[in-house]
C-alpha cells in the first residue's frame, strides 16, 4: 500500500449492478481507515450508492474514454477496481493507466481476447513500474485460478498429469453485463481471425508450452463414473487462465498439464437429456452472437447491459465446485469451493472486492506484471474469502 497516494482503493463502476455488491461488501468489510472512493459517469448515481450504504466516500466523476482523467485516477490510488466491462470496450485504458502508473488493477474480465491484447500492451510496463494487474476476479476465474493453485500445493507441488473442475452445483441468475462481454468479444472474433484463434487456444495467455498434446483438456462431453456430464460455459476461458498461472510459476504444473471444466448433471436418461441440452444451449448462445440477424433476436430476449436478475433469484443463488487434482506421483487432491452467493452477483461482489483489499493491505509475493488471482494473491486471498462465508477446503481425494 502507497501513503503517497489519495485512496487506497477506488472502486470504478460502484454503481452499476455487480459494483453495487461489491460497494456493498467493501463498505462492511474494509479495515477501519480505509481511504476508498467511487467513480464513474453519473455522480447522481453514485451520491445513491453513498446514500445507500451510509458511507462518506469521496466522488470521482471519469469517462474511462477521457485518457487524461483516467491517468489521474490511476496515479491517485494504490488499486484500482473495475466493474465497468464489456473490457474489450472499457477496460484497456485503465488497464494501460494502472500499469505506467505502479497501481494495482482487479477486473472481473471473462473475455479472452482482451485479456490477451492487455499481456501484450501492459505486461512489460506494469513489471518495470511493479503494478499486479490482475484480471478476472469474480466466478471467472477464482474458483478454477485458486482451487487448482491450493491443490498443487497441497499435492507436494509436483507436476500435474490432470485437473478437472466439475460444477456439483449452481443456482445464479445471468447478467446484461456478462452477456454483453460475451456478445462483443464475439462480434469482434466475426471479423478478426486472430481474435478467432485466441479464444480456442488454451496457451492464448502464454508462449505457449514446449511440447503439447494432441487434444488437450477434451470437451468434456459425455459419462464419466456412471454421471453424464456437458462442458461448463466460462471452461475454456478458466483454462486459458489456469495455464498462465502455470507459466508464471515456471511450469510448475506440468507443461503436459490437462484441465477442463464439466457441469455434473446427473445419471441415467435425465443425466443425458439434461448434458445434451446444456452442451446444445451454450453452443446455439455462442453461435448466434457471431450473426447479425440471431443476434439480434438475443438482444430482444437477453438482459441488457446494466440490469441482473431479480433479489430474490439473487437471494437463493449459491454455487459448490469440485477441483480434482491428478499428480504424476503421490495421493489425488481436491479443492472444495463453495458459497451461499449468488456466484454472478454477490458472490462476485465479495471476490473482487476482497481480491481489492488484499492488493491494497497484504504482504503479497514479490510479482508485478499482467498476473492472475494465484499468483498475484494465492493464500492470502484464499484466508480472505474463507472468512466471509466461502469454503476452499483441500483434502485427499479417495
Amino acid at each position: 500500500m502507497s501513503t503517497n497516494r489519495d485512496y487506497d482503493i477506488v472502486l470504478l463502476g460502484a454503481s452499476g449492478f455487480v459494483g453495487g455488491f461489491t460497494a456493498r461488501h467493501l463498505a462492511q468489510s474494509a479495515p477501519e481507515g480505509a481511504r476508498i472512493a467511487i467513480a464513474g459517469r453519473s455522480p447522481v448515481r453514485l451520491q445513491d450508492v453513498k446514500r445507500d450504504l451510509g458511507v462518506d466516500w469521496p466522488i470521482i466523476h471519469i469517462d474511462t474514454a477521457d485518457d487524461a482523467a483516467v491517468a489521474r485516477l490511476a496515479a491517485s490510488t494504490s488499486v484500482v477496481a473495475t466493474t465497468v466491462g464489456p473490457y474489450l470496450r472499457y477496460g484497456m485504458g485503465v488497464a494501460s493507466a494502472c500499469a505506467r502508473a505502479g497501481t494495482s488493477y482487479a477486473d472481473l474480465s471473462g473475455e479472452s481476447i482482451f485479456v490477451a491484447r492487455s499481456i501484450e500492451r501492459n505486461h512489460d510496463d506494469a513489471e518495470k513500474s511493479g503494478a499486479r494487474i490482475v484480471h478476472s476476479c469474480g466466478f471467472d476465474s477464482i474458483p478454477s485460478d485458486l482451487g487448482l493453485g491450493l491443490a498443487h500445493q497441497a499435492a507436494g507441488g509436483v507436476p500435474i498429469v490432470a485437473a478437472t473442475l466439475r460444477v456439483r452445483s449452481l443456482r445464479g441468475g445471468v447478467s446484461g453485463g456478462t452477456i454483453d462481454s460475451l456478445r462483443q468479444q464475439m462480434k469482434e472474433a466475426k471479423t478478426d481471425a486472430s481474435a478467432r484463434r485466441v479464444i480456442r487456444n488454451p496457451y492464448a495467455l502464454t508462449p505457449g508450452p514446449s511440447v503439447r498434446l494432441p487434444g488437450h483438456g477434451g470437451s468434456g462431453w459425455g459419462k464419466e463414473r456412471g454421471a453424464w456430464q456437458a462442458p461448463f460455459v466460462m471452461g475454456a476461458y478458466n483454462q486459458q487462465i489456469v495455464q498462465r498461472s502455470n507459466y508464471l510459476t515456471g511450469w510448475r504444473y506440468g507443461e503436459l498439464m490437462r484441465y477442463r471444466e464439466v457441469v455434473t448433471t446427473g445419471s441415467g436418461f435425465a443425466g443425458f437429456a439434461r448434458a445434451g441440452a446444456l452442451n446444445a444451449g451454450t453452443a446455439a448462445l455462442v453461435a448466434g452472437f457471431a450473426f447479425p440477424p440471431t443476434r439480434a433476436l438475443l438482444d430482444l430476449v437477453l438482459p441488457a447491459p446494466g440490469t441482473g436478475p431479480s433479489d430474490k433469484a439473487i437471494e437463493h443463488g449459491r454455487f459448490v465446485l469440485d477441483v480434482d487434482v491428478y499428480p504424476v506421483e503421490g495421493q489425488p487432491v481436491r479443492t472444495r469451493i463453495a458459497a451461499p452467493f449468488d456466484p454472478g452477483y454477490g458472490g462476485t461482489g465479495v471476490m473482487l472486492a476482497e481480491s481489492a483489499l488484499s492488493l491494497a493491505f497484504d504482504e503479497l509475493p514479490d510479482r508485478a506484471g499482467v498476473l492472475t488471482p494465484m499468483v498475484a494473491m494465492g493464500p492470502s486471498l484464499a484466508e480472505r474469502l474463507r472468512a466471509h462465508r466461502f469454503t476452499l477446503d483441500v483434502s485427499a481425494l479417495s
